[in-house]
């Protein structure tokens, strides 16, 4: 009896050391949890954790086990980076399992998004090593799928910079002249007014708009003051005089030229803006001391008896600086009338030489594409010297599809001016359609002043993953792309409100419109949204099908 027991003992030894001893047991997807499931792409990746269990007495005590995550899809896959256990009499420094408890463990894999993946499985390929002899497991599925919202972010559909024209329709030319006083004096000299060669050339201006057929005679505006110096009440009626007789002196002018024109004046008893302005441009010697007096005084009279206490300084300031604030000051306007609309065109197709670059540049902006291209190109010949038409033409042309075309247009750009903030950040949106989110970062880097940086950089940090500092930079603007960060996001009313108020709906707005109801469990919105998209772009159903946002809702859109 004894000797029986004896033997069963070292039969079940003997069992438990064959069974440690051989070839591992085939794994199952039971023995697998993936998260997430569906697999999501985030800023460019897949990534998902992996929990396997191994089951007690499993894991051989002197086997390894790799497994090699791998994304299997129909144009082909991609091998993940493997990763090893061990069993506990084996020497390494990967992570060991107990043989007799077994055990759970994590990995981590990740995969560089394709759009071949959206129709995809997760696949563990194993490779065992028991006491040196290698062989293979049978590979086990654990995820099905990867929802790319995200990628529907895409630059193709940003706004390129353009080089805005600066074309004003009527402009503008100012001709001032000064006309000094003597001290306590309203009597306007001959030196300082017909004689004065400053007054000349704004008469000149003036009477020259007589034959100048787009240039007009806007009227004079008039400043008259006097010095801050003596009692207020005296620099009052002295600013008042200096103003009428500077007035009169005009009035007879225009008359005599026969010229029509309003005269605006204006009273400044006391000058002290003037004043600190002289003061800060001169070489006084006490100079500062002045200043501090400006910035501590406020009161008029009190100011000028603190810095007539400056006796040096003092007499500086009346020989060099009050004689220049006893003027009358006059400004005279003169409209240059710009072309029309119409005769814009008209000089385009007669005599488009006499068109500057801005009636080019906004003559372009107004005109059909084929017509933009030749207006383009002409400016571009003109003007050599400025970037704006080749910029706004290789915009054209990345709109139209053409991104090779515009990209070669914009090196150019960038090759005379490294910093130019158009090409900077057109560049961008070409980086970013390669998926170069470093360049694409590095070229938005030198574009912030322009208007459409904000989108811009929404829909690169959108693809980085980065949704909450991608809904800061899209700020207000109603875009598709500004959409699918805030559905990746979570905020899906906020979503919705973008895509309704969306200027220009194409059929992406409406499919993201449709996401938005498949995670908002909306069928009625899913069917509606779905059937515009489709409506307006028939390759979006089979997208859709395959899109795991609608896994729910297929029967529905296979009867769209």
């Amino acid at each position: 009896m004894i000797k029986k027991l004896f033997l069963t003992a070292c039969s079940v030894v003997m069992l438990a050391v064959m069974a440690s001893c051989g070839k591992l047991d085939p794994l199952t997807a039971d023995n697998f949890v993936c998260n997430p499931n569906p697999l999501v792409e985030q800023g460019g990746m897949v990534n998902a954790t992996v929990t396997v269990t191994y089951p007690e007495n499993y894991f051989n005590k002197k086997a390894t086990l790799t497994i090699t995550p791998v994304m299997e899809y129909a144009a082909g896959e991609t091998q993940g980076t493997p990763v090893t256990f061990q069993g506990e009499k084996v020497s390494g420094n990967d992570q060991e399992v107990s043989y007799k408890y077994g055990g759970t463990a994590t990995f981590r894999c990740g995969f560089l998004y394709k759009d071949e993946m959206a129709n995809s499985r997760l696949r563990l390929d194993f490779s065992a090593d028991v006491k040196g002899k290698v062989f293979s497991l049978p590979s086990v599925y654990i995820a099905d799928g990867v929802i790319a919202t995200e990628s529907l972010a895409t630059a193709a559909s940003n706004t390129p910079a353009y080089a805005k024209d600066n074309f004003v329709k009527d402009t503008f030319d100012k001709y001032i002249a000064t006309m000094i006083y003597q001290y306590q004096s309203t009597n306007l000299r001959a030196t300082e007014s017909e004689k004065k060669q400053e007054v000349k050339d704004m008469q000149d201006a003036i009477t020259a708009t007589k034959d100048q057929e787009r240039r007009q005679f806007e009227g004079l505006d008039m400043v008259s003051t006097a010095s801050p110096e003596g009692k207020y009440s005296l620099n009052e009626r002295l600013a008042a005089g200096r103003e009428k007789s500077s007035a009169a002196y005009l009035q007879k002018f225009l008359k005599k030229a026969k010229m029509q024109g309003q005269i605006t004046p204006e009273q400044i008893a006391e000058d002290w803006d003037g004043f600190k302005q002289l003061v800060e441009n001169s070489n006084l010697q006490d100079k500062q001391l002045v200043l501090n007096v400006l910035g501590r005084i406020s009161d008029p009279e009190a100011r000028e008896q603190e810095i007539r206490n400056l006796s040096a300084a003092y007499k500086e300031l009346a020989d060099e600086i009050l004689p220049q604030l006893r003027y009358s000051k006059v400004t005279a306007t003169v409209r240059n009338i710009g072309h029309t609309d119409e005769e814009i065109a008209d000089l385009w197709k007669s005599d488009k030489d006499a068109l500057t670059i801005e009636e080019l540049l906004y003559l372009a902006n107004k005109s059909n594409a084929a017509d933009m291209e030749t207006i383009y190109k002409y400016t571009e010949k003109k003007f050599a010297s400025d970037y704006r038409a080749a910029n706004d033409r290789a915009a054209l042309y990345y709109k139209q599809g053409k991104a090779d075309e515009a990209e070669q247009i914009w090196k150019s750009i960038l090759s005379k001016d490294a910093n130019n903030a158009q090409a900077n950040m057109n560049m961008g949106l070409v980086a970013m359609n390669a998926a170069n989110w470093q360049a694409a970062q590095t070229y938005l880097g030198k574009a912030g002043e322009c208007v459409e940086y904000g989108e811009a950089m929404g829909t690169l940090l959108t693809n980085k993953g980065q949704y909450a500092q991608a809904i800061s930079s899209f700020g207000d603007a109603k875009t598709n792309n500004a959409a699918v960060a805030q559905i990746c996001a979570g905020n899906y009313s906020a979503a919705k409100s973008v895509l309704d108020a969306v200027a220009n709906k194409d059929a992406m707005t409406y499919y993201l419109a449709a996401i938005v109801g498949a995670r908002t469990n909306n069928s009625g919105d899913v069917t509606s949204n779905l059937t515009k998209a489709i409506s307006m772009n028939s390759d979006l159903k089979n997208k859709a099908l395959n899109d795991l946002e609608f896994a729910k809702f297929a029967s529905a859109i296979s009867g769209i």
